[in-house]
């Protein structure tokens, strides 16, 4: 019973590290990649649909993006999408080609990413730790029912903090790297 409450909340943390790994991608750092616009939804047919569902996304050289829109009549809606999202890109039209050069990021702008990125840092740890919460209180409530020993209890609290300790390094290792990414010039 333990042991299957202790697997749940690594397969938990886990997805709270596999998260944390989506929210970094999306944060650019000067090199163009595809996954830089998969956040981005645009209106098809009256429904939003995310932008690689209709339109074909390849890097060009390593400061632009080139976008495909499957239909022709996508392509002023993908652009305005572009322009509108938060990464304050420019695309430009070329005929069904749409390019989006990735402008060189400043230093101000490398100081505004790194708090963004450390923000979403301190929302993963927090989402640990709030796994580490409820398994401390199902451990508590098993307890309490006398399902468990006050001896297996602490124990398994031990172990628990030992798994959140080992995931918020993760979390801690994955922002250092992103934050020497972002100062790279």
């Amino acid at each position: 019973m333990i042991q299957d409450i202790k697997q749940d909340a690594a397969k938990r943390m886990e997805k709270s590290i596999e998260s944390f790994k989506a929210e970094l991608s999306r944060i650019r750092t000067g090199r163009a990649h595809v996954s830089l616009l998969d956040h981005i939804t645009v209106e098809y047919y009256g429904s939003e649909v995310p932008l690689s569902q209709v339109a074909n996304i390849s890097v060009e050289d390593s400061r632009t993006l080139a976008v495909q829109p499957w239909e022709r009549q996508m392509v002023g809606v993908i652009e305005k999408a572009i322009m509108t999202s938060d990464l304050g890109l420019n695309p430009a039209t070329a005929g069904q080609t749409i390019r989006v050069p990735l402008p060189p990021l400043t230093e101000e702008r490398r100081r505004d990413l790194i708090k963004v990125v450390r923000q979403e840092a301190e929302n993963a740890r927090v989402a640990v730790r709030n796994i580490r919460r409820d398994v401390l209180g199902d451990l508590k409530a098993l307890l309490k029912e006398k399902e468990i020993s006050e001896d297996d209890e602490r124990r398994a609290q031990d172990e628990v903090q030992k798994l959140t300790d080992k995931y918020v390094a993760e979390i801690d290792r994955l922002l250092a790297a992103k934050e020497q990414e972002l100062l790279e010039i």
